[in-house]
């Protein structure tokens, strides 16, 4: 059974008398240990499946099974846990607490699932270890760069041992150098076996991955394995 198996999805907006469709029946599988890149340029929709993907938003139409179970008509509450449970995101931004530090922000996802506070701090400075900043653990996000605070972020996404990291343009406010380290980072990570899906416009990120998925007008356009050749390996 896939890890990640979507059968025609689809999601509609209304924008005043109009009916716009984000994703108009996308059926996709994705296994465990897969590392795949969903692809598009701004309002093709990547964004939208990532939101399905990651259960932070739920199918106008259609059945998303997660790890076995239907997640596409679950409340709020039973699609946090899930998250909470299942998924480990990576953002843009960071999405860091400015005030607290690199160990207390790669805890946060523990507290929630009722974790003791010895077994929270063993379970972040692993994680942290695992991202190489078991030197920057007290610090704060002011006092880490900008590649120091993705790899903070990385770690949160691992601490809860998640089925899926899903990274979404996690290079996006990074230089090139930065990139790479932060692209070498995820590369290791699924070398480890962990399942792992990058939403990316940006065609060298996406060559990281063993898979390219390409959304244009809310449909797949496109579902190819990356050749040995083409695949970046920093």
């Amino acid at each position: 059974m896939a890890l990640i198996s979507t059968n025609n999805l689809w999601k509609t907006y209304e924008m005043g008398s109009e009916l716009v469709h984000a994703l108009s029946g996308v059926t996709l599988e994705i296994e465990k240990g897969e590392y795949v890149a969903i692809m598009g340029p701004s309002g093709s929709g990547k964004s939208t499946l990532m939101n399905l993907i990651g259960c932070l938003d739920t199918p106008t139409q259609g059945k998303y099974i997660l790890n076995g179970k239907d997640v596409s008509h679950l409340d709020d509450d039973e699609l946090a846990n899930i998250r909470n449970r299942e998924i480990g995101f990576v953002f843009q931004t960071f999405n860091l607490l400015a005030r607290a530090t690199a160990l207390h922000n790669v805890e946060l996802p523990l507290i929630y699932n009722g974790s003791s506070a010895t077994e929270r701090v063993q379970m972040a400075e692993s994680a942290l270890g695992k991202v190489e900043l078991s030197d920057r653990m007290l610090h704060k996000p002011s006092e880490l760069s900008g590649g120091q605070r993705q790899r903070v972020a990385i770690a949160r996404a691992l601490v809860n041992n998640p089925s899926i990291i899903l990274a979404d343009e996690p290079t996006g406010n990074l230089d090139s150098k930065t990139s790479l380290e932060i692209m070498k980072l995820l590369d290791d990570l699924h070398q480890q076996g962990h399942t792992i899906i990058i939403v990316t416009h940006e065609a060298d990120i996406s060559k990281h991955a063993k898979r390219i998925v390409t959304i244009l007008d809310g449909k797949i356009a496109s579902d190819n394995i990356v050749s040995h050749s083409e695949r970046i390996t920093s």
